[in-house]
């Protein structure tokens, strides 16, 4: 019989060892995975956070130059991404975008195979919120992600996320170049509304708009809308209206500037009206003439700005047209009417009329081509300023020039009140008014002043056509700074050196020195900023500190005088007499009337011991400044230590006329009378000394008074 053949048993691993054995080989598979983990972790870091290590321990070379943003930029809370774009001048294919904040790299992006960078949506959110009112460095570095932790270029710059929100949509006009193309095709030009949040196109709020329209305006509290419109080939026209949820333009809510003084028969383009703040009137340039040239430039395709006109308004409850009186001189060109916050004074440009015989002749508000010539090619300038006038119900008053916008040699246009009216950022350029590729923005007080050129100012790029956000915390403005498009910019260069100076001004001295140091993060040679710092550094008795700043206004400007004047009396509180007499000769040599350079000078040649240098700045001092019994007092004493006893007698004289309970002064003059042999006169002035409180008289009381 055959039989199989028997298998080798194989033995049975009881029930209980073989679930202890299956929970072994879990645990072992699971330490497997978390030292793999591990290893991966600490061992086999992901290449960028390799290049990330590099960078904060061996730094980056500048070779990379960041275009946009700029340097110290301030981004609002509410703004949607932008893009950052720079240069690099190797032979790269790859860039990392690595921000950094205290020390730490927080965010690093995708490897980039282009020069630019847009943050979506959610990595914006990320950056804003560990960048939420604090500096940022970006860094940008050129790498081959191949070869890990290499860096070929870099470069960086420091930005930053504010606290303060625009809060605010923007109304604006968007034209296709060149202008000419924009006229011949008007229904290519939109009118649009943005939020600054939005990652979508900004929607378009007027549609089926033949005709041209451009200067609008808004009342304060929104409700009326003033737009310059082109309506049946009548330029003057201004289409007023309610503002709702729809809003049609419609005939009956047009005006016509042309109907201000119809029977002269002069022709009116009514340029850059303006509601008023309550939406009671309008202002506008009336009975004007106008270059215009259209220009073969993508850039800046049109050159064109009134040579004539006065200030008109319309009365819109009344719809009464009238002038305003003191901007209605007809040998002037007066333009650009705008208004402050409450509605009571108005500013406006000023130039006086440009005359051309031939021109004159046509009742045509455009001048012929041929007659503007001598503007186009650069041989003629046309200069605007900045005046100020009364409003007054329509009454008006005396036009005064706005100081720090008029006289300057410079064309200056386009002022608009912040909405506290403290303020005014304004256009300025070498001539004319509108589209000029120099124009740059200054701020200055609303009452005028010394103006300061903004920050935001983009190089030879047009900066113009601006306005402030209603809280009063930003601006925006237009450039072409990246192309001949026009494009708006958001700036808040405008309140840091003012909250410095209000804080210097209630003698908050470490709020003021916090806001100056953040102006001159943003702007590292801002001279105003640098050398107010100096000011409230010694005011805190840092007066080293205080020294090293005005040391570095004059290495920028080497004629500041106010550095020179600030450096002379921080170098006197130290002591150093001869460096202060220098910095002071050269604040005399800028400004020769100034009786207080002359004073302090006095002070600081007394102290060296040089008295007859002393009196002769003393005299200087008080020739300008007659009242300036601080000269007189120490004159006296310097006149006493040079033997001129008498002189000594009669400064002090003088010096008690100022202030008659001056112990020092009265007890010197006592000395200075026994010196001459007035010894009954000179007791009796040592003895009042005395009555007032000087303790010290009596020593000499009782040495040379019986």
């Amino acid at each position: 019989m055959k039989t199989k053949k028997n298998k080798q048993a194989v033995p049975q691993m009881p029930k209980k060892k073989k679930r202890n054995y299956l929970n072994y080989l879990l645990i072992f598979l699971a330490l497997v995975v978390i030292g793999f983990g591990a290893w991966f972790l600490f061992f086999n870091k992901d290449g960028r956070d390799t290049f990330a290590d590099k960078l904060l321990s061996t730094g980056i070379n500048d070779r990379i130059t960041i275009s946009y943003p700029h340097n110290n930029s301030i981004f609002p809370p509410d703004i949607a991404s932008p893009t950052f774009r720079w240069d690099d001048p190797g032979d790269i294919d790859n860039w990392l975008v690595m921000l950094e904040s205290e020390g730490k790299i927080k965010f690093i992006s995708k490897y980039l195979d282009e020069r630019k960078w847009k943050p979506d949506s959610s990595e914006w959110e990320e950056i804003k919120e560990f960048g939420y009112g604090r500096n940022i460095t970006v860094n940008i570095i050129g790498v081959n992600k191949n070869e890990t932790g290499r860096i070929y270029n870099g470069g960086r710059i420091n930005i930053s996320i504010s606290k303060d929100s625009v809060a605010a949509p923007v109304f604006f006009r968007a034209v296709p170049l060149p202008f000419g193309f924009a006229f011949d095709n008007l229904p290519t030009i939109s009118w649009r509304m943005a939020s600054i949040s939005h990652y979508s196109q900004p929607k378009i709020m007027l549609t089926n708009f033949p005709v041209c329209g451009n200067c609008h305006s808004f009342s304060r509290d929104g409700k009326t809308m003033g737009m310059d419109i082109d309506y049946a080939n009548d330029k003057g026209s201004y289409f007023i209206t309610q503002v709702s949820k729809n809003t049609d333009i419609e005939f009956n809510k047009i005006i016509t500037w042309m109907d201000y003084k119809r029977e002269d028969k002069e022709y009116t383009f009514g340029l850059l009206s303006q509601i008023s703040p309550d939406g009671k009137y309008a202002l506008s340039t009336v009975k004007d003439r106008s270059i215009f040239v259209r220009v073969n430039d993508l850039y800046y395709s049109q050159l064109f700005f009134p040579i004539k006109g006065i200030i008109g308004i319309y009365d819109i409850k009344n719809k009464q047209f009238s002038s305003l009186p003191g901007a209605d001189n007809k040998e002037y060109c007066q333009s650009n009417p705008v208004w402050s916050p409450d509605g009571k004074t108005v500013l406006f440009a000023r130039a006086p009329v440009y005359h051309h015989a031939l021109a004159e002749k046509s009742n045509e508000v455009i001048i012929p081509t041929e007659y503007a010539k001598d503007f186009l090619e650069g041989k003629k300038d046309f200069k605007f300023d900045i005046y100020k006038i009364p409003f007054n119900n329509g009454q008006g008053g005396e036009a005064l020039p706005l100081q720090g916008a008029s006289n300057n040699g410079m064309s200056n246009f386009f002022p608009k009140f912040s909405p506290d009216g403290k303020w005014i950022v304004f256009t300025q350029a070498k001539n004319f008014m509108l589209l000029q590729p120099d124009a740059k923005l200054y701020i200055m007080p609303s009452s005028g002043g010394t103006p300061r050129i903004m920050n935001c100012n983009n190089p030879g790029a047009m900066n113009s056509w601006h306005s402030w956000s209603p809280n009063g915390k930003w601006m925006i403005y237009s450039s072409k700074a990246k192309g001949p498009y026009t494009q708006l910019f958001i700036d808040n260069d405008v309140y840091t050196l003012e909250r410095g100076k209000e804080k210097l001004r209630i003698k908050d001295y470490p709020g003021a020195l916090k806001e100056l140091d953040k102006a001159i993060a943003l702007n590292p040679k801002d001279l105003s900023s640098i050398n107010m710092r100096g000011l409230v550094k010694f005011e805190l008795g840092k007066h080293q500190e205080a020294l090293e700043d005005f040391n570095k206004v004059v290495e920028i400007d080497p004629n500041s005088f106010s550095a020179y004047h600030n450096r002379a009396n921080a170098k006197i509180l130290m002591k150093d007499y001869e460096g202060a007499i220098t910095d002071l000769d050269m604040a005399i040599k800028m400004n020769p009337q100034s009786s207080v350079e002359y004073h302090s000078r006095g002070e600081a040649k007394f102290d060296i011991g040089d008295y007859n240098g002393a009196i002769k700045d003393f005299n200087t001092s008080l020739q300008l400044n007659p009242k300036n019994w601080q000269a007189f007092a120490t004159r006296a004493v310097a006149k006493y230590n040079t033997c001129d006893y008498k002189g000594a007698i009669k400064d002090f004289d003088k010096t008690l006329e100022f202030n008659p309970r001056d112990s020092v002064s009265i007890l010197k003059r006592g000395l200075s009378k026994m010196q001459v042999g007035m010894i009954e006169s000179g007791c009796l002035d040592l003895k009042e000394s005395l009555r007032l409180g000087y303790r010290e008289a009596q020593e000499y009381i009782n040495k040379f008074c019986k």
